[in-house]
This record gives C-alpha cells, structure tokens and sequence, in this order.
C-alpha cells in the first residue's frame, strides 16, 4: 500500500488541521510520512500554526496508529483518493485547499480525473423558475453532447436539472455531495442518485455515514469550482451557495459564467450581481460553446464520425431533416406544437403531460433543432 496515502489519511483525523493547514504540511515536509514522526516543535516554522495547534497535534497524533486505522476505515469506506494517489483528480492538486480524503462511488473515468476531458460546473438555485430550469436542462444537455462532463452539487432545483439534463442526453455527470456518497439528500433525489452511480461519479470529502449538516455544504462549493474548468450559474439569489461557487472558481483562475434575467426575478438577482463583478454572459449555446473553446475540435469531429454524431440546431443548415426517434412523451409534446407560436401553458394543455416532462421534451425538442423558442415562453416547430 501506497504509504503516503496512509498518512493523508492519518492526518485528516486530526482536528484543527485542515485541507489547507495539511498541504502546507505536505508543502514544508514534502512528506506527510515523514511530518508524522517530525517532533512538533518543528511544525512552528509553518506559517500560521501556534502553539495551541502545535498541542493539538501532539496529543491527537498520539491517540492514532496510521496503519490501523486505515485497516479499520476502509471496511466502511473501501473507495477513496487522496492526493498520493495517481488517480486523485489533478486539477484539485492545483488549489490551495484539496480535500485530503475524497471518497467516491460509481463509474470512474480517468480521462476526468487526468484532466482531459472537460468539466463544467452548473449551479443554482433550489427554488429556480421555470426559465432557469429550461436554460439549465438546455445547457447541460447542449455540453453534455459535446463531450463535457457536468459537474454539481445534486442538491434539488438547478443542481438537479443540470444532472437529469446530461443523463437524459446520455452524458457523463459528477455530483459533489455534502454527505457521506451513501447518504441520499434531498430524499426527493433518491432516483436521481441511483442514475448518477450507476452511470456517473459520486465524490465527497465526508466518510461513509456523514449526514447532512449546513456547514459541510459550503466546502464541497471548492470542489466543484476545483474540478471544472468553468463555472456556469443559471439562476441564483443573491445570497445563495452557488455564487459561493463562483467566488471559489474566480480564486482558483476559472472562468465563470452566468444566465441574465429581470431585476424583478428574485431568484436570479446573484445572477447580475455576478455580471457586475466581471463574470461573462451566457446569450446563447453556440457562443457558450466557442467560448469553452469547443468549435474548432467538434468541426474536426463532425467531419469524420457525421453519422454517429448527433448535430444541435445551432449548427444546423436551413434544410429537411428526417425525424428522429422519439420517445413517447417527446413525440407527445412535438407533435402538439405547430409553426405558429405558441405559449408554453397551451402546450401543456393539449400534451396533457406533468409540466416536468413538457418542460423536459421541449429541451430535448430543442437541443435537436425541431423547435425554437420565441420571447415569452412561447415555441414553434421548425
């Protein structure tokens, strides 16, 4: 066994230090095995520990036996990185906080952890309107089919919809919890969280049995902002955890991004405080894309795999396309709407379907450029 990995995970037990007081360990050391049998006097030269934090590790590093305690831990917690390990994330080595301890459950990509594939982060509100859950699921569907991976937090609300969105796209997802990755909160995600370990990632810095406590929520904000490479805030109050995200995203040197919408719209007024403060606008998807950089790469790959890989409306030339396969619901719902605008009520009416699944198929709709939206909610087929 990797015996660095022993140590990181020794070293997190003890209180007061962490994620960052322990990479200043690791960074002074340059070995955590070889801190842990240091006399603690020598851990006064590292900035900010006094002599109150030197008495705290003297006596907890006393209390613990390395190779034990990793022996007893991984019986509950068989699935975990820390930083000595080579399948750790690398972009979380490049912040000044990385969690010593990241446990996970699901199907791992090492692409992701490597950093070739792209991450995005989207956050936002619990309580989104429904322009902020159609932008959301419009977004997420739209990166998804261009080989990003989406990143949140799985909590109800935009989080939810960024997640379901790439599922239903057949994308890959990442949720980064605040529990430990066997706690399912909220309860009402219970589904969702069944789909992302089966078919994506759960990460948390919380071992096995962690249960939800408000003041784990804000940390997992930094991994979040750590693992991708920019940070896309849908719908946002102002004060909300998901601009706790982008103040972490603009300290680690990340693009944020973030969807305008009236001052009148309580839950969106974090959104504009973010423009204020220099975050970039999001007016469409294909601008969105060339932003993130992805043009050029997806021109390349159209040309050689056209038939396998499906084409958004954004990119689309003005002519006859053949109908896709549709689901049920999906076809329900097209096939209800005409080439004249119509609002988004009446489309409910005569699909006779939950505003949830409308709301879903006209995304979907949309991300295969058979409809379009027109101003106040309203669509046409295309």
């Amino acid at each position: 066994m990797n015996k660095e990995r022993i140590y990181w995970l020794a070293w997190s037990q003890i209180s007061k230090i962490g994620p960052i007081s322990l990479n200043k360990i690791y960074q002074h050391f340059g070995s955590l095995a070889e801190a842990w049998e240091t006399p603690v006097n020598a851990f006064g030269a590292i900035d900010g520990f006094g002599v109150k934090l030197l008495n705290i590790i003297k006596v907890e590093r006393s209390k613990i036996n390395p190779e034990e305690f990793i022996e007893k831990h991984i019986q509950k917690n068989p699935n975990f990185w820390t930083p000595a390990d080579e399948e750790y994330p690398r972009l979380l080595l490049e912040i000044p906080s990385p969690p010593p301890v990241l446990y996970y459950q699901g199907k791992i990509n090492l692409n992701e952890n490597k950093g070739i594939t792209p991450l995005i982060g989207i956050v936002g509100t619990r309580k989104p309107t429904q322009h902020g859950c159609r932008w959301t699921r419009l977004l997420s569907a739209t990166l998804a089919k261009h080989g990003f991976t989406i990143v949140s937090g799985m909590a109800g609300g935009i989080d939810a919809h960024a997640h379901s969105s790439c599922l239903d796209s057949q994308g890959r997802t990442i949720a980064v919890l605040g529990t430990g990755v066997d706690t399912i909160y909220p309860s009402s995600n219970r589904k969702l969280y069944q789909q992302i370990q089966e078919k994506g990632l759960l990460l948390s810095e919380y071992p096995a049995g962690t249960k939800p406590i408000s003041h784990n929520f804000p940390p997992r904000n930094r991994i979040i902002a750590g693992l991708s490479r920019a940070i896309l805030v849908t719908e946002a109050p102002e004060k909300s955890g998901a601009l706790i995200t982008a103040k972490y995203a603009n300290e680690f040197g990340k693009d944020v991004y973030t969807l305008p919408n009236s001052p009148d719209v309580e839950s969106a007024r974090g959104c504009l405080r973010l423009l204020n403060q220099g975050a970039s606008i999001i007016i469409n998807e294909r601008e969105l894309l060339e932003a993130l950089g992805t043009i050029p790469q997806l021109d390349n790959i159209v040309k050689n795999t056209e038939e396998k890989l499906p084409q958004l409306s954004i990119f689309e030339e003005e002519k006859s396309q053949p109908l896709p396969d549709l689901d049920p619901d999906v076809m329900k719902v097209y096939q209800c709407i005409s080439t004249e605008a119509m609002a988004f009520d009446l489309i409910l009416e005569r699909s006779n379907l939950k505003q949830g699944d409308v709301s879903s198929a006209i995304t979907i709709l949309e991300v295969l450029g058979l409809i379009e939206e027109l101003p106040g909610l309203r669509y046409k087929k295309l």
